[in-house]
């Protein structure tokens, strides 16, 4: 009996189609004549129905109408490192993502912005910045899904990361790799995964060493006091109670300690003495940030019939540390500040389809989370006279402690509408509500069209209404009073409250197949906000504090290429795009007076707003040794700095190229290793990500320069 019949594309972006038989029917309940026995008829009916019920969650939450460029797990492990890679540099490898410092990842000209689900559950947003609470290992597949978007994702809407883990059933067995290589990389990892009666279950875990835990602050081979350790965790399991009926649940963990790095040759600038002492050597300076994030997701998928809904609950701990140089940062920033972030959410999701008519089908949810938002910082500064001049060279502490429970609501409502049976109309809204340190709310309209033109044209068209409340996370109740006539004490000392960006969003595109195999897209956006947000880093600790723009304009253009052909694969991608934000209305105390009355009236490039971004990438496998060569690039126009006006000039452009070669080994032993040699940025080319000025910009950042790393995997 035909189980599950697949045809997918092996390349990044490549399309999939899935026949599955429908939970019920008649032929779905014959039991398969091969099996001898009884247990082996019970497993294989138990992976008909577990694949059946993948297939209905995906369905739950199509991306009818929005723009998807999805890496299958072939696509994966052809990336340069494979299951290694970091998460963020996957995901850079799609259209219009522009990479920053500290991991920072900017779609279509957005600052941040992302939300990620695991299986269709959105996950509560994390303080941290550049710790990577994701392993790319875990996921069986990944999709970016932008433009305009359908009315079940809302709240952060820049990009949604969609992850589809592995299961047991899917993959079953495990691996042990050891990977590493240059620049004191360790990075140990496993995972396992099996099928026992009706549970499944993976669970994968890494452990990362390294000595470039953040960008190089300089164009240095090696960073000065950069050493990084880093664990990370995933399980899943879930039951399947009856052939419509399962549950299932997540948990991930991650810990991150990160040295900040040093830039020599520095003098303090600002001017001060602080126990006697003026002057520190730059090199010297030991400044350390702790990152942790932990969650967990519980979810019941049920089908009644014509009715399929997925109920889930989620919590997740994360939490910030900064310690600074107690000297060094007072001499260089007036200012040493020890930071403390934690934030605590649990919430609730529930997401359904129902097929009212052959030509309609209705789709329903909600979304509710509660967070407590706690911050304490221990700020050593030195006590100034009116006239600037040090009242004593002895440090004194300003201790500010607040914390903060908000909520966010949102419920939504889509009707999926067959005009024709090659034209799909997807209409409907959404309400959301956001009670944190900013009170407000707002009904959004969502439509699209989407035009099967010839079986090779796809055409989609949509508007999309946005509601984007700030990172509840990020944002405190600064007591700047507190620093008043102290080293630390801010020019403006206006601080409005964060509010939520509200955003008209238009997207026009398609897709054609030119020939078997080649897959061409184009796609075309355009948006303007009000309170626009942007996010900066003001001070030492490494802590984004978000901001608002009164108006903002983002537009761009994106152009696609996928070829998928035995042994070939191939994906192109480039982007051109331009963010303007003008009015700077909230959190002002960080930023200059100079600035501030520029931006009042003009319309300035935001930091993050890159021109022109390029992502490429092409895998070969040589089929008498089983031998895979690949290579992939990244391009960037570079992002903002200041020049005549802010954020009025751009770094120089950019590329960066990066080499794999695997070998599958059959070593007789359980099902054979894999070994691999990768090369990050082939032909060490020095180049900045960000040269320390700019809008809400803190120190210089540096790519990668030329690792060889080597890894083994053992398969079992």
């Amino acid at each position: 009996m035909s189980r599950f019949t697949r045809l997918r594309g092996r390349a990044a972006g490549a399309f999939a189609l899935s026949v599955l038989l429908p939970l019920g029917s008649a032929l779905a309940q014959t039991p398969p004549a091969a099996p001898a026995d009884s247990g082996a008829a019970l497993s294989l009916d138990i992976d008909v129905i577990a694949k059946q019920l993948d297939i209905a969650r995906t369905q739950i939450q199509p991306s009818l109408g929005a723009t998807t460029y999805q890496f299958a797990r072939p696509a994966i492990e052809q990336q340069p490192q494979g299951d290694n890679t970091p998460f963020n540099q996957l995901i850079l490898q799609a259209p219009s993502v522009a990479q920053d410092s500290f991991g920072q990842l900017h779609v279509r000209g957005d600052h941040a912005n992302l939300q990620f689900r695991i299986n269709g559950v959105q996950l509560p947003e994390g303080i941290n910045v550049f710790g990577q609470a994701l392993e790319t290992r875990l996921a069986q597949s990944v999709a970016l899904i932008t433009g305009a978007l359908p009315a079940q994702y809302g709240f952060r809407t820049a990009g949604i990361i969609d992850i589809q883990t592995k299961t047991g059933t899917l993959d079953p067995g495990g691996s042990v790799t050891l990977y590493g290589g240059m620049k004191g990389w360790a990075q140990p990892s496993f995972e396992y995964g099996g099928r026992v009666g009706a549970i499944d279950y993976y669970v994968t875990g890494e452990y990362l060493h390294n000595a470039i835990g953040i960008e190089n602050p300089t164009g240095s081979f090696n960073a000065i006091h950069d050493l990084t350790d880093q664990g990370r965790g995933f399980g899943y399991i879930s039951g399947i109670l009856d052939p419509n009926t399962r549950l299932v649940g997540m948990f991930g963990t991650s810990r991150s300690e990160f040295q900040i790095p040093n830039i020599p040759g520095m003098s303090p600038g600002t001017g001060l003495t602080v126990n006697g002492t003026g002057n520190l050597d730059s090199r010297l300076l030991d400044e350390h940030q702790r990152q942790v994030t932990h969650y967990a997701i519980g979810t019941l998928q049920k089908k009644v019939e014509d009715l399929d809904f997925q109920v889930s609950a989620l919590t997740r701990y994360s939490s910030v540390f900064f310690t600074p140089d107690p000297l060094g940062d007072l001499l260089f920033n007036g200012i040493a500040q020890t930071a403390y972030r934690r934030s605590v959410a649990a919430g609730t999701q529930g997401d359904g389809s129902y097929r009212l008519t052959p030509a309609h089908t209705l789709r329903f949810g909600y979304f509710v989370q509660g967070e407590r938002s706690s911050a304490a910082t221990n700020s050593s500064v030195i006590g100034l006279n009116p006239d600037g001049s040090q009242v004593s060279g002895q440090p004194f502490s300003i201790i500010d402690q607040n914390g903060k429970t908000g909520w966010l609501y949102g419920v939504y409502l889509q009707d999926e509408w067959k005009v024709w049976p090659t034209v799909t109309v997807n209409f409907g809204g959404r309400f959301d509500l956001v009670d944190e340190f900013t009170h407000e709310h707002q009904f959004s309209p969502r439509i699209s069209v989407v035009w099967q033109a010839t079986e090779a044209s796809t055409l989609h068209a949509g508007y999309s209404r946005y509601f984007t409340p700030p990172p509840f996370e990020l944002v405190s109740a600064n007591a700047i009073a507190l620093l008043a006539n102290t080293s630390a004490a801010p020019a403006v000392t206006q601080n409005n409250t964060a509010k939520a960006e509200r955003d008209h969003y238009f997207d026009v595109g398609g897709t054609q197949i030119l020939f078997p195999g080649f897959k061409a897209g184009v796609d075309a956006y355009y948006r303007f906000a009000t309170n626009l947000i942007d996010e900066g880093q003001f001070g030492a600790p490494i802590i984004l504090t978000p901001f608002n723009y009164a108006h903002g304009i983002n537009r761009g253009i994106e152009l696609t290429l996928t070829y998928d052909i035995d042994d070939w694969h191939f994906y192109g991608n480039f982007a051109a795009a331009k963010a303007l934000g003008k009015n700077i209305v909230s959190s002002q105390f960080n930023f200059s007076p100079d600035d501030l009355a520029f931006i009042s009236g003009h319309y300035i490039h935001t930091d993050h707003d890159q021109t022109y971004t390029s992502s490429a990438g092409i895998a070969y496998t040589y089929p008498v040794t089983n031998t895979r060569f690949s290579v992939d690039m990244l391009y960037g126009s570079g992002l903002r700095a200041a020049g005549s006006t802010p954020n009025g000039s751009h770094l120089p452009d950019y590329q960066q190229v990066n080499l794999s070669i695997v070998q599958k080994v059959e070593t007789g032993w359980w099902r054979g290793a894999e070994l691999r040699l990768d090369v990050i940025n082939l032909f060490d080319e020095v180049y900045q990500i960000r040269n320390g000025t700019g809008v809400g910009v803190g120190a210089p950042q540096f790519g990668p320069r030329r690792t060889v790393l080597a890894g083994l995997t053992q398969h079992f």
